[in-house]
């Protein structure tokens, strides 16, 4: 079944009820006119117990759906014969097929839809020709003209709406498709950091300690003081690899949000952590604060504003930096601004705090925030500091 866009519905919607509305004035007019010029005629009975049960099986089609199934089908066609029957001895009721033109072409196929519209119009024909009395040109040819024009621009738009649908549909597809294409380039970035990462940290002093320590093994009985200061030295690389992996660790893990206190207690704590000679942290907030966000959104935010703050740390030269938290009804915004020494956006080389890219940087935080669907704005200029915007999208509190 073809998916209509919301706008499409409601169009739909509007067009259903007009022509249900006219089918029933069309209907009350015609029933009114015979008996206003044919009260008295025997087949009045007939012509009011006809109308009453057109009118109440029509009623019944809106609980069928528009679906072609056996019980909508079997209803249009009592509908139909109906109609008919009463044409047959009531020409004006005529006018009645106007409307059901549109709930046939909504019901039936277009192949099968265009012969009852044909054959719909055959007898509005025949019937306004049997009242004029003469073959009246405007009536032989005007309503099949009509109807011919309301069956094409009623089955060319139907086309067009599911060709329009069909395109929606693949352009969601798409997106869905490009979306999981940049988490898996985002997880692979990641990778390649972590691993670029424990090769030049863990893995480097791992190597280091085998060496020192099979030149011990090896002079240990000849040279015991020359073996004993390269244990001492393997043991100080593998107390910087200790450090270095309870960083890892803290990086993966939050730790500052395990703890408790929401995003706002853990970003002043990554303020304080930082803040050293030279360098001072701030933490600012705008907005009250909900009592707890998503986890995704505290993590990556928290995340962002670590990953922020050791670049201006290692590249930026900046005496202070912000961490300003500002609190919408439907967003979240981080803002890590710095005044040290700046640079070219526009430079894709380099990462969002003035320092060279090492494949981390700007990529990491965008991939963080396109699986929130969020934005990253930057901005920097050489010597003028740097402002990073991380939004983040909220339900609607």
């Amino acid at each position: 079944m073809v998916a209509v866009p919301e706008p499409a519905q409601d169009d739909t919607r509007a067009l259903t009820i007009v022509m249900h509305t006219a089918f029933f004035v069309l209907l009350g007019a015609s029933l009114a006119r015979y008996l206003v010029r044919h009260g008295e005629s025997p087949h009045t009975p007939w012509i009011v117990a006809l109308s009453a049960l057109l009118a109440v099986l029509y009623l019944l089609g809106p609980a069928l759906g528009t679906r072609p199934t056996p019980r909508r089908l079997t209803w249009l066609g009592l509908v139909v014969a109906a109609w008919a029957l009463l044409v047959v001895l009531a020409p004006s009721f005529a006018w009645c097929a106007v409307p059901l033109f549109y709930t046939g072409l909504r019901t039936l196929p277009s192949r099968a839809a265009i012969p009852l519209v044909a054959l719909l119009t055959a007898l509005a024909v025949a019937a306004q020709l049997e009242l004029a009395g003469w073959p009246d040109p405007n009536v032989l040819f005007a309503p099949p003209a009509v109807a011919a024009v309301a069956a094409t621009v009623y089955v060319v738009m139907h086309r067009q709406a599911a060709r329009q649908s069909d395109l929606i549909d693949d352009l969601v597809r798409t997106r869905r498709e490009l979306a999981a294409t940049e988490r898996r380039e985002g997880t692979l970035a990641e990778r390649e950091r972590l691993a670029r990462e424990i090769h030049d940290t863990l893995a480097q002093g791992l190597s280091s300690q085998r060496m020192l320590l099979q030149a011990a093994d090896r002079l240990w009985d000849s040279a015991p003081g020359t073996a004993h200061e390269h244990v001492r030295t393997a043991a100080q690389i593998a107390e910087r690899g200790l450090a270095e992996a309870r960083r890892f660790v803290h990086d993966l893990a939050p730790a500052d949000l395990a703890e408790g206190g929401g995003l706002l207690r853990a970003l002043r704590a990554v303020a304080a952590r930082e803040t050293a000679p030279g360098l001072t942290v701030r933490v600012h907030t705008e907005g009250a604060p909900p009592e707890r966000l998503p986890a995704p959104v505290e993590s990556a935010l928290l995340r962002i504003a670590q990953g922020a703050l050791a670049n201006v740390r290692e590249h930026a030269g900046a005496t202070t930096a912000t961490l300003t938290l500002t609190c919408l009804d439907d967003q979240i915004v981080l803002d890590v601004m710095d005044d040290g020494r700046g640079f070219e956006p526009a430079e894709d080389r380099r990462d969002g705090t003035g320092g060279e890219g090492r494949g981390h940087g700007l990529p990491a935080i965008r991939a963080r925030l396109r699986q929130l669907g969020g934005t990253l704005t930057v901005e920097s200029a050489p010597g003028a500091g740097t402002a990073l915007s991380a939004a983040v999208p909220l339900e609607r509190r």
